[in-house]
């Protein structure tokens, strides 16, 4: 997403960054802090959307406890980058 142009990023790129961010960060909640209200990671932007995603799948990471879901994870970034045409 980094090296991805301005024009990529408008064209959606930056929208499906923001939703698998967003889920990635969901999934992490969930396992942290289990019954707890979710909260949504914020919009900041097209140009902060890698980040974005950096941050949340670092903290997902973390809390991964089997290859399986590792693997299903892969295949979440795998499926939001062919959206994002990356």
């Amino acid at each position: 997403m980094r090296a991805a142009p301005q024009s990529r990023l408008q064209r959606g790129g930056a929208a499906e960054a923001l939703a698998l961010a967003r889920e990635l960060a969901r999934r992490t909640q969930l396992v942290e802090e289990p019954g707890t209200e979710l909260r949504e990671m914020p919009d900041a932007g097209m140009f902060a959307a890698a980040d974005q995603i950096t941050v949340a799948g670092h903290d997902l990471a973390l809390v991964l406890k089997s290859e399986d879901e590792v693997g299903e994870v892969v295949r979440l970034v795998e499926e939001a980058r062919g959206r994002a045409g990356v």
